[in-house]
């Protein structure tokens, strides 16, 4: 069985709920979401900061770097980030802002205020998202990633996201993006699947030479 089944009730459900999604479903095809459970709050938190406004392999770069300046750990630890010189965090390709942010999330882990995954788990998306963004450069789309990628979340709509605004934008053949308080509201429809309906939103730019209408 495939590990992407799990999402077929997903796939059904927006499939049925209008030509325009049947349409970008068949086009993009099966969804093949892929969170990383493993990983902790606290290092989900620091690459999501790595690869805000960035392509997929600039983060990875910076992730790269960052790891190899703390050698023989898979991923450096709460203490290494907080006690880590501006300087090698610079040279990993973190801006100024970005380093003061994942210090912050370092801090926030060893005083408690970001939770373990034991703890995150037993928590809902709100209680989570009100916990994390007191930390100065932590906002809602930050921690909806960690929900989404960390912790599996099945029904978290990004709506601040560009993405999937601009992916919104074109299934509907708006002449702009929908603000994100609109299409978080809208997206009540899709409950319980947003998850799924932001990983399809998200694959329409690159789909752009396609005919969705």
């Amino acid at each position: 069985m495939s590990p992407f089944s799990r999402y077929d009730d997903s796939v059904a459900f927006l499939s049925s709920h209008d030509d325009d999604w049947a349409r970008l479903i068949e086009l993009v095809g099966p969804c093949r979401h892929d969170p990383k459970a493993a990983r902790e709050p606290y290092e989900a938190l620091v690459r999501a900061i790595a690869y805000q406004q960035l392509t997929a392999k600039a983060g990875d770069a910076i992730i790269g770097r960052l790891k190899g300046l703390f050698d023989g750990r898979d991923f450096p630890t709460p203490e290494d980030l907080s006690a880590a010189e501006f300087d090698p965090l610079r040279a990993c390709g973190f801006s100024g802002s970005k380093i003061a942010t994942i210090k912050a999330i370092a801090q926030g882990t060893i005083d408690g205020l970001i939770p373990t995954r034991d703890v995150a788990v037993t928590m809902d998306d709100e209680a989570l998202i009100e916990r994390m963004v007191v930390i100065k450069g932590i906002g809602r789309w930050t921690v909806e990633m960690l929900l989404m990628y960390s912790l599996e979340r099945r029904d978290v709509l990004p709506a601040d996201d560009f993405g999937v605004r601009e992916g919104y934008r074109v299934l509907k053949s708006l002449p702009e993006q929908p603000k994100p308080k609109a299409l978080r509201e809208l997206s009540r429809i899709w409950s319980p699947h947003r998850t799924v309906a932001a990983w399809y939103l998200w694959r329409i730019p690159r789909e752009r030479g396609n005919v969705l209408t």
